[in-house]
This record gives C-alpha cells, structure tokens and sequence, in this order.
C-alpha cells in the first residue's frame, strides 16, 4: 500500500497538537460571566487568534459580537482563482458541572486509557485543531489548494446568537463556496461520518411565584400553595406517561429513515443503568434525531443540605426542548410558552421568559462537496465508507449561513462521538479520531478543489 504524506505529516504533528490542545483547555471559556470571569473567554479568544496568525492567517480579527461574546475569524488565501472554504469551530464550553465527579480537573488535559480528558476537548476546541492540523499537513505537502478562511465562536454553547447577528450584520465577511461544521461527531469512534439533521432548539426560563414570602411548613402546609410543588406539576405535564415530549399542538411522530441506532448500543452509549427503560417510543433514531425532545436542565430550589421546614414562595427552572427538521423553532417555542402557561396550577402567577433559539438544520447530502468528502474518509478511514446519521444536538449558526449563502455547501463532521461524553463530566477525545479526521479534512480540501478544477 503506497505511502500517505498527509497522514504521515498529521502523525508527525500529534505531540505539538496535544500540548496546543492542552494549553486551550486550560482557558475556563465558558460564556456566561456568572460561572466564570469573561476575562477567561477572552484569552481564549486571543490564543486563537495567535494561533491563526502563526499559520500565516491575514486579516485575523477578534470580533465583538452583539451578545457580548467574542469570535475570532482569518483568511488564509489560496491559489488564484481557487475556490474559499469557511472551517468553522467555537472555544466556548459548557460549565464543568460537578467538578469533584470529573477523575482529573477539568480544564487540564489528562490522558487516561488512551484518550484525553478534559472539558472542550472534543467540543470544540479539539475541533479547532483539527482545522489547524489538516492546514498544517497541507502547507508541509504542497500547499493548501484553497482559500480558507477560519471562524471560531464564542457562545455556541450559550445559544445566545451573537455570531449569528454579526454574521448577518456583515454578509461579505463569511462568504465561502463551502463550509465544513468541525461540531459534529462520528457515528462511533472509528466509523466516519457525516451529519445530515440538526434538531434546532429553544431555551426558556420559567418562573412560579404563588406567595409573598416563604412560610413554617408546619403552619401553613396544606392549604398555602407551595410555588416549588407548583412548578413541579408544570414540569411533569411535559411528558407523557412513557417519558415521551408533550407540548400541547407539537407534533412528535416524526420517523427517521436513515442509520439506524440499535438500542442497545444506545444503552451502552448513553451508561443507562441496569433495569431502567429507555422513555418515549418509535426506534431510538426516530427519538433523537426526528422528534422534538424536552429536557428540564436546571431548577432553582432549596439544597438538600441546609434545608429548612419551609412552603417556598417562588421556584424556577431552565427548559429545553429540542426541535427537529421540518419543525418550526419559532412556533415551537409559541407552543411551549402556552403549555408552560396552561399547566401552571392553582392560578399560580407564571412568567415565562426566552433566553435562546437557534434554527433545526438539513443538509443536501448529493452536493459535490459530499462526494469530495465520502473519497476523502476513506483516506482517512481506509476500508470504511462515510455513513450518514443525524445529531439531536443544535449548531444555531448553520441556519443562519444556509439563508445567507444559499449557494455553498455544508458539511458537518467533528470528534463528538460517543464515547466523548460532550456536556457531562470525564469529557474525553480520542486522539486517533482527531488524527484520522485531520486526515480527512486535509484529503477533502485536496478534493474538493479538484472537483472544482473539472
């Protein structure tokens, strides 16, 4: 079998990108300044942008977005007439959560049993080094075939939409006759895939108050309405009996005709415990990847540990519903607003408040770049052929590219799969998947401005 350079050159590289992956890592981005200072966001911001002004990247900007956050974007130029590819990747992160649950700290890159862990690892700051070492392999074998230019966002997590507004406050600034999403995930480590579907999502904040202040449980408990208990009702009328999403008027019988997710991997993906049922009914694709799916993911109440013998006065919760393609978000989040209104009891006073919205999101599968992309993973996966699943989770922004460049091609890949656990504690990356992927990723750019040389 003759030889690879860029895979060659990419395995060179990995030392130089784990010791870059573990310095941005250690930046506490998450974009909400009530968890962690700004000032963290910021010098992640600032390490990219150094890190693309190194790779010879012009115009390199940090950009103030409208929802306070910063994204980093740069232009690479290729050669004439060579056609422009925007990679696409965010340095925010989710908040760590339960920091004592995490094996090792956080926002220090440990490796452990061949992976290596920490938050953003893999979502999505791994992705952002893939770009970088697919573009690295290239430089060292020829040259990259393209204009490239790089964004990087600063509250994709967040789902406030600052990159989005910006973009469509600056139309030039983005344009590219392709887009590779690097927020993604394979299948599973070692099959390369492609997403097609983004379910989209909107976040709303809902509040119960039903008295003027907390009052003595033993007092006044069974007759004064207890606002926590109240919201608790509201929360319990999301879902039917079976676990299934139900919003009054939203539809969730939608089925999904593409790879299909064998329960009982889903069960050893998702670390269900023994004896508990998976909720809600149809094939487990159809669940996450064509039907809408509420989760509660936060509550404001009384810890357990201090707790006093009180009937609360006020209680609220953070909802999210997730919304696939073919629905839209904009209704959906009408429809949730009315059910959380409705199902409040005791005429309980309720306010419900949007905090954020993205756009569900379908790609065109039979576009030239998708071709240029299946040849190359079987570069970067020899003996495997790219699949394509779907992805419960939302990337706002690739809507808003869609509307403003109906032209360009959109691909989403990146090292989410499975086993990266994205969101939780112990998230991880595979190296081997950030090495075959940057692989990927670099045979794409060489075939895809081939394609457009024919």
């Amino acid at each position: 079998m003759t030889a690879d350079p860029i895979a060659e050159t990419v395995a060179s590289l990995m030392p130089r990108a784990r010791a870059e992956l573990a310095e941005l890592v250690a930046f506490r981005s998450v974009a909400d300044p009530a968890v962690f200072p700004k000032s963290e966001c910021e010098e992640a911001a600032a390490w990219v942008a150094d890190a693309l002004r190194t790779e010879g990247f012009q115009d390199v900007a940090v950009l103030d977005t409208p929802d306070g956050s910063q994204s980093v974007y740069g232009l690479l130029p290729g050669p004439e007439g060579a056609p422009t590819v925007l990679l696409y990747a965010h340095y925010d992160v989710q908040p760590p959560l339960d920091e004592a649950a995490w094996l090792s700290p956080p926002f220090e890159l440990t490796e452990r049993d061949g992976r290596w862990y920490g938050r953003g690892a893999a979502d999505c700051k791994g992705g952002f080094l893939m770009h970088l070492l697919a573009l690295r392999a290239l430089k060292a074998n020829g040259g990259v075939p393209v204009s490239v230019k790089v964004i990087a966002e600063g509250s994709e997590e967040q789902g406030t939409g600052g990159l989005e507004r910006y973009a469509e406050a600056h139309p030039e600034l983005l344009t590219a006759d392709t887009i590779v999403i690097g927020d993604t995930g394979n299948f599973r480590v070692g099959l390369p895939t492609v997403t097609a579907t983004l379910r989209g999502m909107t976040l709303l904040r809902v509040r119960v108050d039903t008295l003027e202040g907390n009052l003595h449980s033993g007092q006044f408990g069974g007759a004064a309405p207890d606002a926590l208990a109240a919201l608790i009702r509201v929360l319990d009328s999301l879902r039917a009996e079976d676990g299934s999403t139900r919003v009054d008027g939203l539809a969730a019988d939608a089925v999904w005709d593409g790879l299909d997710y064998p329960e009982a991997d889903f069960r050893t993906d998702a670390k269900v415990l023994d004896g508990v049922e998976l909720i809600g009914d149809g094939t487990v694709s159809d669940r996450i990847w064509a039907r809408p799916s509420v989760t509660v993911i936060g509550i404001d109440a009384p810890p357990v540990v201090g707790a006093t013998p009180s009937i609360q006065a006020g209680a609220r919760a953070t909802v999210s519903l997730r919304v696939p393609p073919g629905q839209d978000t904009g209704e959906a989040t009408k429809l949730l607003t009315a059910h959380l209104e409705k199902h409040t009891p005791w005429g309980a006073r309720v306010a419900v408040e949007q905090i954020g919205q993205g756009a569900a999101f379908r790609a065109d599968t039979s576009s030239p770049a998708y071709a240029a992309m299946a040849e190359a993973m079987r570069a970067g996966y020899p003996g495997q052929d790219m699949q394509t699943a779907g992805q419960g989770g939302s990337i706002p922004l690739c809507n808003t590219l869609a509307a403003l460049y109906p032209s360009a091609e959109i691909l989403l890949i990146g090292l989410s799969e499975p086993s990266a656990q994205i969101h939780a504690v112990n998230e991880s990356v595979s190296p081997e998947e950030l090495e075959r992927l940057s692989v990927t990723e670099a045979h794409f750019l060489v075939n895809y401005a081939e394609s457009k040389r024919g």
